[in-house]
């Protein structure tokens, strides 16, 4: 991927911004150094995640480490502005307070500009990765100048690898095949209970030599505990109820081998070819040590073979 490598297990830090509920820099520092001490090197944070609370904490815990030892994703898109509204930024799904507010903003001065504060605040010279964030209303601006921006910057040293980071897979595959991208961050769209970039994106990927890093492969907490609950999310909303019988059978299946429903779904994940990496997010020491087991253990091959006989993978 353009010279940057990544460990198998990433270090989604929207966590440590406050994703809705506070957690204290104290608490967000253990979830770091668990993570480094399971032997976690990449991390990927945003100026999203916390209005820059993210990268800041990041970038504390980072500090005195050997560069040349981790690799850190940031992202583009989103201008943080002063602001000085009252409250939490809750709305946007942060326990921070409104200090700042979110600017779209995918030009080529924009990016530019939310490099230069990313790295103020994660107190780098450089970022290893550089992703276009959510462009899902702006193809235009994001292609016509977020990406170039992006290209000058790989070009000049800047960023080691470009690509973008979203919740679908169309507009990313159209960024595959338009555009020179390194990676996609996918979101969602190739976990254990929803393949839809199977067919068609992650073939694309591979054929084209582009990196997958596959996110939010618990489809939000449906898929990240062993007996799944009633009242599960899916896509941040209740799940419909046909989504969570579906994963209480995957969850049984997965019992019969031996294995939880949580190591079945990284893993089968990283099972794929074209994902390099699967970014997990932590917020605790204890989240940290949990994630690094699901990598470690391994699972039968036999439970992929009897959840395709049960009609629950394609």
């Amino acid at each position: 991927m353009n010279g940057v490598t990544v460990t198998k297990f990433g270090f989604g830090a929207a966590g440590i911004g406050n994703l809705y509920t506070e957690v204290s820099d104290a608490d967000a520092e253990a979830a770091l150094q668990a993570a480094w001490d399971a032997g976690v090197r990449y991390f990927d944070t945003a100026p999203h995640y916390g209005l820059g609370l993210s990268e800041r904490r990041l970038g504390k815990f980072l500090a005195g480490l050997p560069r040349d030892e981790y690799v850190v994703s940031t992202k583009v898109g989103r201008l943080l502005e002063p602001d000085d509204e009252e409250g939490l930024d809750l709305d946007n799904g942060f326990a921070v307070p409104k200090k700042y507010r979110r600017v779209w903003d995918f030009s080529a001065d924009g990016v530019r500009r939310s490099v230069e504060s990313s790295l103020e605040r994660l107190g780098l010279d450089r970022v290893d990765i550089l992703l276009l964030h959510d462009p899902d209303d702006h193809w235009e601006q994001a292609s016509r100048e977020g990406f170039p921006a992006l290209d000058e910057l790989r070009s000049q040293g800047a960023a080691g690898a470009i690509g973008v980071g979203m919740n679908q897979w169309q507009m990313p595959a159209r960024f595959v095949r338009e555009t020179s991208i390194d990676v996609v961050m996918l979101a969602g769209r190739y976990t254990l209970l929803e393949q839809t970039a199977a067919s068609e994106f992650l073939p694309l990927c591979e054929q084209r030599g582009v990196s997958v890093f596959a996110a939010g492969v618990f489809n939000s907490g449906l898929l990240a505990r062993a007996r799944v609950p009633d009242d599960a999310k899916y896509n941040y909303e209740s799940a419909p109820r046909e989504l969570i019988v579906r994963a209480q059978r995957i969850a049984w299946v997965c019992e019969r081998h031996g294995a939880t429903l949580p190591q079945a779904a990284v893993q089968f994940v990283l099972r794929h070819p074209a994902v390099t990496s699967v970014v997990l997010g932590v917020k605790s020491a204890e989240q940290a040590v949990r994630n690094a087991g699901l990598f470690a253990e391994p699972v039968p091959d036999e439970l992929w073979d009897d959840l395709r006989a049960e009609g629950l993978l394609g």
